[in-house]
């Protein structure tokens, strides 16, 4: 089904300067549910970085970005040029459709909003593949597949926001195969993948030097707990590389970014932490909100539970709106593509933050 013709709204959560300016009130008042960020916060490693990099902003940040590459090169497994680095993965997303400029863009609904938005900026048309619920939103390969007449790129979130939905590398290969044969690229984004226990079986990074026609997106402010920094980077073969650094910002990556990614690739204790707490802390907070009368959540593979609500009187927009009211922001989801006013998700925090959410929730809902 084509979308050339319909009104788009795009939204994010995550936007507590907005409810803090309408109430007048300090950050510090709000827990914030609507954005997926690790509910560790920030590293010291990185704090201790980005403090010492400071008297460093009187220069011009490195456009080579080469201890940042370097980095994630080691981290990843990844050869340096593959690698282009990127003030969050969003920048090289409209890096890449304004380098490529496809004539339409392939997209599973629901997803992350930015894919569309990109490729309209572009001046591409967007074809949805709408994902079903009574299927939990799972995506179909072989329906891809067959959606690829006519379509220049597709995007693939993977993990899928808000869904939560995974595919191993081996099911997104026969999508990658299929349309490396019509010289169709396929844009992966692994933004979340940092977040998975044994990644290694879902992530496309071993297929890079197989596949010209993969782009892999990765963002480091959400694992990183750096979202106001502004951190990622892109992986396609050398060629797209060296295209996509050419057409960027030369400086995208300021300085205080490079030096917070050099430091958080290299903090093992804070990713080993980070998955462990909220591996364990998504599966309890899944269990309670499947307690809660009406509540029907979809099994998180990450740090985010996306939760149909229409069983409960409440819409979207109303529940958001009187937990907004109780200094608790989550995220409306109506204004996806794909899903009806009665969606909604919330991020995983810690213990007892979910216990705040899980009681506020039971009371609006009794």
């Amino acid at each position: 089904m084509s979308a050339d013709n319909q009104a788009v709204s795009f939204v994010h959560g995550g936007n507590v300067h907005a409810w803090a300016r309408e109430r007048g009130s300090e950050l510090a008042g709000v827990l914030d549910y609507s954005a997926n960020i690790n509910p560790l916060g920030l590293a010291d490693s990185i704090r201790e970085a980005v403090t010492k990099s400071v008297s460093q902003v009187i220069h011009y940040p490195d456009v080579q970005a080469v201890m940042l590459k370097a980095a994630i090169s080691s981290y990843y497994q990844v050869d340096s040029e593959y690698i282009t680095a990127g003030n969050g993965a969003v920048e090289l997303l409209y890096v890449l459709t304004h380098t490529l400029r496809p004539k339409k863009v392939l997209i599973p609904a629901p997803a992350f909003s930015e894919y569309e938005r990109a490729a309209r900026a572009a001046g591409a048309g967007i074809e949805y593949a709408y994902l079903s619920p009574e299927n939990n939103f799972a995506v179909d390969v072989s329906t891809l597949c067959s959606r690829l007449n006519g379509v220049d790129m597709v995007f693939i979130g993977n993990p899928n926001n808000p869904t939560g939905t995974l595919l191993t590398a081996s099911q997104l290969e026969h999508l990658l195969a299929a349309a490396s044969q019509a010289g169709i690229i396929v844009v992966v984004d692994e933004s979340f993948m940092d977040f998975i226990p044994g990644a290694w079986e879902y992530t496309c990074r071993p297929l890079l030097k197989q596949y010209d026609n993969l782009v892999i997106l990765h963002s480091l402010t959400k694992f990183y707990a750096i979202p106001g920094l502004r951190l990622g980077f892109a992986l396609t073969q050398p060629a797209l590389a060296a295209r996509l650094h050419a057409a960027k910002d030369p400086w995208n990556v300021n300085s205080l970014a490079q030096a917070a990614g050099v430091a958080a690739l290299a903090d093992k204790h804070y990713q080993d932490k980070s998955r462990a707490v909220i591996h364990a802390e998504k599966n309890i907070l899944f269990a309670s909100l499947k307690a809660l009368p009406g509540i029907n959540p979809y099994l998180p593979s990450v740090n985010y539970i996306l939760i149909n609500i229409g069983q409960t009187g409440h819409s979207a927009a109303r529940l958001c709106q009187t937990m907004a009211e109780r200094n608790i922001l989550i995220r409306d989801c109506s204004n996806y593509p794909g899903l009806s006013p009665y969606y909604i998700r919330v991020a995983v925090r810690l213990n007892e933050q979910n216990k705040i959410l899980l009681q506020h929730l039971e009371q609006v809902l009794r």
